[in-house]
């Protein structure tokens, strides 16, 4: 299956996480990203598959979440760095200037990383999810410095305008040891 978009649900219940997650698979042929429990005793389902798919899944895991759903999003032709970088597991190159968005909410983190990923030729190097962070998300990235500025600008300006950014920050030489904390 080709990942053209995702879709997140949140939820304020853990075991509604777990019905959810099986209310959406057996909805429409959609792959769990992710699924598991984050900060503040929440639960995240995010899925892929096609724009359609994703959609009726997201749509049946509203259904089914019982009284427990605190936010949804579905997000069409994702660029396709975001995957790359919510699976992370390998150190990132060292060179270039670093940008990190931090933002309070998962799904705005994804619209923002998606938007960053657009908007410049950067790289994405993490997205990383709520887990050990108060349910916080971040994503960093990197490239030359002009274009980690436009990335970061273009995540940073969307999570702002929901009212949910915690920084934005580029550095433009960073010391070659940062980049080890990066993933």
């Amino acid at each position: 299956m080709t990942e053209k978009s995702i879709g997140l649900i949140e939820l304020s219940s853990i075991a509604a996480g777990f019905a959810v997650a099986d209310s959406m698979l057996k909805a429409a042929e959609v792959r769990i990203l992710l699924s598991r429990s984050i900060c503040s005793g929440k639960y995240m389902v995010l899925i892929g598959g096609e724009v359609s798919a994703v959609a009726s899944a997201i749509a049946s895991g509203k259904e089914a979440s019982n009284g427990c759903l605190i936010d949804t999003v579905v997000i069409p032709n994702i660029h396709p760095d975001v995957f790359t970088a919510m699976g992370r597991t390998q150190p990132p190159p060292v060179e270039g200037a670093l940008g990190i968005f931090e933002s309070f909410n998962v799904a705005t983190l994804i619209l923002g990383a998606d938007a960053a990923a657009k908007a410049a030729n950067v790289q994405l190097l993490e997205v990383r999810l709520a887990m050990a962070m108060g349910g916080k998300a971040f994503c960093t990235l990197t490239g030359d410095v002009a274009s980690v500025q436009a990335a970061v600008k273009a995540g940073s300006d969307l999570i702002a305008d929901e009212g949910l950014l915690v920084n934005a920050v580029v550095i433009p030489r960073p010391h070659p040891d940062v980049y080890r904390e990066v993933v």
